[in-house]
């Protein structure tokens, strides 16, 4: 570590990222009675709905006994909804509500605000170089199981 120091070295720096992200954005969550899991969650169903708890805990970042516990709270509330899968009735899918839709969209612009105050002063070519960089990163994380 000492030869190239925490500054260069890329796990670091993506954990205090994420780190600095999440609870920032867990802090302006609280004024709209949310979790990021939750949020997570209404963001994940508002663009691919239908997905299973393990798919979700996937996707969401979230542990599986989390986001069971997660899912019968956003159900009570009815911001989701369960229901077996056609073809298969011992699998059940989960679906975002018109409710979790509009919760969703009322956060949206907060976070909207807060991911582009993080890529201030950075072009879009800048950003694109950097998704792609990621990409090419998480598959080789998946290629490698890290």
């Amino acid at each position: 570590m000492g030869e190239i120091g925490l500054s260069s070295f890329a796990p670091y720096l993506l954990n205090r990222i994420a780190a600095r992200w999440n609870a920032d954005l867990a802090e302006a969550l609280r004024a709209h009675d949310m979790t990021t899991t939750k949020m997570r969650v209404l963001a994940v169903l508002s663009v691919s709905s239908g997905l299973t708890v393990n798919e979700l805990s996937v996707f969401a970042v979230t542990e599986q006994s989390t986001m069971s516990r997660t899912l019968d709270a956003m159900e009570e509330q009815g911001h989701i909804r369960r229901r077996p899968r056609e073809g298969d009735l011992r699998v059940r899918e989960i679906f975002i509500t018109e409710e979790g839709r509009e919760l969703f969209a009322s956060v949206w612009p907060m976070m909207y605000e807060k991911f582009s105050d993080m890529f201030e002063g950075i072009d879009a070519g800048e950003y694109q170089a950097f998704l792609s960089t990621l990409h090419k990163v998480l598959a080789n994380v998946r290629k490698h199981d890290l």
